[in-house]
């Protein structure tokens, strides 16, 4: 058909208009660039997943022995690794958000590391310690939370009851589960070296072998403070706690030691602590399940860009893409 002239306006043949395509239609022009990219490349993909599995399965390997041989090389490299990597992750990214809470959290507790790092230890400092690494414990514990029913609140459709995107909700709650989990974990991590340091200087414990200091009846053994009142009794301002291996500690010490502090043993003798009889309350119970939690997110945050680094790296090195 040729050119329409009305009253001085040409109106170009459709075959010659460019029609905007919709989101839905770039995601299939999108899709079928990336096939027909990578067709004919089933066999380097299958090496590519094999080097995947390798790589996994070594690794894991690695590191279980080197966290069995050398537990304490093991736990400061992976607390490093647990701190920096999504800082500069996030600093690569521009999240300047999680730059922000990383740099306050980093230095609140870089201050209260310095207290409970000083020799002579100050009695006071152990409960100050366990404070705020009870505190963030239980606020990310919270956030995890929180997070995790916005994304099933989400999934659900809830957040269209509120004339919300559900895509904004479920960013929101990923964002926040994923800041309760990683400060939790990394909090977790710092106070367990803080409680073993504070606990050595105080003489009651050491990872290995017998204390240096005998234990009086009216001393715990995780502060190094007097014991107000003997075990079963109601305390006003705290309780006392005793073991099954009949060593007493100020009920906050104990829980500070096992929740916090991640160690079921004694402080004092290293006879297993009974977490089921420590915590009657059913309602403390999901804090040791969280810590199970926070134990696989560690490796997952720590190890995994690492690894995911090396298999990219023999990837390139075998021209592999």
């Amino acid at each position: 058909m040729d050119d329409i002239n009305i009253t001085g306006l040409v109106i170009e043949p459709a075959e010659n208009v460019t029609r905007v395509l919709t989101r839905e239609e770039q995601m299939r022009e999108e899709h079928r660039k990336l096939h027909e990219l990578h067709k004919g490349h089933e066999s380097m993909h299958a090496e590519m997943l094999i080097i995947l599995m390798i790589t996994m399965i070594v690794a894991q390997i690695v590191l279980l022995e080197w966290k069995r041989r050398h537990f304490r090389s093991f736990q400061i490299v992976t607390s490093l690794a647990l701190w920096l990597i999504p800082f500069i992750m996030s600093i690569r990214m521009s999240y300047w958000r999680f730059i922000v809470f990383w740099t306050l959290f980093s230095l609140i507790t870089g201050l209260v590391v310095r207290k409970a790092l000083e020799k002579p230890l100050q009695g006071s400092t152990p409960r100050l310690v366990y404070k705020w690494f009870y505190f963030i414990y239980k606020l990310t514990y919270v956030l995890g939370i929180v997070g995790y029913f916005i994304m099933v609140a989400a999934f659900f459709g809830v957040s269209i009851v509120f004339n919300v995107n559900p895509a904004i909700w479920m960013d929101y709650g990923l964002i926040i589960m994923y800041y309760g989990l990683y400060f939790g974990v990394l909090g977790q991590d710092i106070a367990e070296i803080c409680a073993s340091k504070m606990a050595a200087h105080l003489g009651y414990y050491t990872p290995q072998g017998m204390p240096t200091r005998s234990l009086d009846k009216n001393i715990c053994a995780v502060c190094g403070n007097k014991l107000l009142v003997n075990a079963g009794e109601e305390g006003i301002i705290e309780s006392t706690f005793q073991l099954t291996c009949d060593h007493t500690f100020h009920e906050f010490c104990i829980r500070g030691w096992c929740i916090v502090g991640k160690k079921q043993t004694c402080p004092y003798c290293k006879e297993k602590v009974d977490l089921k009889r420590m915590f009657r309350n059913p309602w403390e119970k999901p804090h040791v399940l969280y810590g199970q939690l926070l134990d696989w997110l560690r490796w997952f945050v720590a190890w995994g860009p690492i690894i995911m680094s090396i298999i990219q790296f023999i990837n390139y090195i075998l021209g592999l893409k």
